[in-house]
């Protein structure tokens, strides 16, 4: 079958009373025929029928041996977190979402769980950075503002002849672009709130693991921490997921369009998309990726914090907020906002300029949304000219 209809397909008939639309079963516990003996629900803490349904779900969209639905996709993080111990590392993307960098720097660390951050894109310091207590790999691909691209395969052999775990955020990609489960890792995560309920109305994360073992450790630590989905907000999103396959078609669509407009913008410096040519690592995107994603991030030839918030003040059509992946267009500035708890030294580090602009392009007009942001820079000229006001 074609990704379309399996997708459509994959979200199932109730068995139970044939209704097309998957029931939310809204109850805290289940009556059992004799101890022990039930319909394989016994309180929905340990497994509800409506989150059920959304784990199978992402598993079979993943093709990974079990899914599970959490809270949200920092919680989603910490139960995969919690496969470590004392004395363990994580080798990190460097260009992360500011949660992680928190998560990683401020809590488990306390823990005694060292944390390395390397620029993965690039094999040969993925190789240097190893060390006998590596016990995770965690990649973003693309990266969350820059779009880094890391190559999943070549890094799932590196972690196999080191015998460490995979773990891989595949918000951006969604399970229709990119598959890390068929390229080698072992694990995968979701913020689900973003392009798989589609529509900034839910707070959920998933995971889905390759193997039995994992899949044992997740569901313990799921049940043991009650850090579920509950049935209404697993329900939502797998009606996102319904039209995910439309959505996001047009998403990327779009964020190609605008993505090569600002290429060719005098005001602009830099442009972040997996999908031109002179991205770094444009040719691992290609191969890895079925297309290049619905974010573009760009920055400013007048590189400060007080033009780009000009600009993001100034659109009409991309609303200001946190958050992706939604049908309406966003845009957010990362440094003053998503990454502002991130230490200004390291986050230039990493690329992540004073001027970045993250867009989340929705599913609006293109030439619509190209007006929207012409409008936005222009105001960065003098009225007369082309020449760029550099606010200091």
């Amino acid at each position: 079958m074609k990704t379309a209809t399996q997708l459509i397909h994959s979200i199932p008939v109730d068995e139970l009373t044939g209704a097309i639309s998957v029931p939310i079963y809204q109850t805290s516990t289940f009556v059992q025929e004799s101890p022990g003996i039930n319909k394989g629900f016994e309180f929905s803490r340990a497994n509800n029928p409506t989150r059920k349904v959304l784990e199978d779900l992402i598993c079979n969209l993943e093709e990974g041996f079990a899914g599970f639905a959490f809270a949200s996709g920092m919680s989603a993080i910490d139960a995969v977190l919690k496969l470590l111990k004392t004395g363990d590392e994580i080798m990190a993307v460097e260009d992360t979402y500011g949660g992680i960098f928190q998560i990683f720097n401020h809590m488990f660390e306390r823990f005694g769980i060292k944390v390395n951050f390397v620029d993965t894109s690039n094999l040969d310091k993925v190789l240097a950075a190893i060390t006998p207590n590596t016990k995770i790999i965690w990649l973003e691909s693309p990266t969350n503002p820059t779009l880094r691209i890391s190559d999943i395969k070549s890094i799932s052999k590196i972690a196999k002849q080191h015998n460490i775990l995979l773990v891989v955020d595949n918000t951006f990609s969604t399970p229709l672009l990119q598959q890390p489960l068929t390229l080698g890792a072992d694990i995968v995560i979701h913020s689900a709130s973003k392009y798989l309920a589609g529509h900034c109305d839910v707070i959920a994360g998933l995971v889905v693991a390759n193997s039995k073992v994992l899949a044992d450790q997740i569901r313990y630590n799921q049940n043991i921490s009650g850090s579920i989905l509950s049935p209404f907000e697993a329900w939502l999103t797998i009606r996102g997921i319904e039209t995910l396959y439309l959505r996001f078609e047009k998403q990327c669509s779009n964020a190609s369009a605008i993505a090569n407009w600002l290429v060719a913008h005098p005001a602009v410096d830099k442009v972040f998309y997996p999908g031109l040519a002179t991205h770094k690592n444009h040719h691992i995107a290609r191969k890895q990726q079925k297309s290049y994603g619905a974010l573009v991030s760009f920055s400013l030839k007048s590189d400060n914090i007080k033009n780009a918030i000009r600009i993001v003040n100034a659109t009409k059509l991309f609303k200001l907020a946190e958050s992706f992946g939604g049908v309406k267009s966003m845009l957010a500035h990362p440094a003053t906002m998503t990454h502002r708890n991130i230490p200004e030294e390291f986050r230039k580090k990493t690329g992540l300029q004073d001027s970045c602009i993250r867009l989340s392009v929705g599913i609006e007009d293109a030439d619509d949304l190209i007006n929207d942001l012409k409008q936005a820079l222009d105001k960065l000229n003098h009225p007369a000219g082309k020449q760029i006001t550099v606010l200091q």
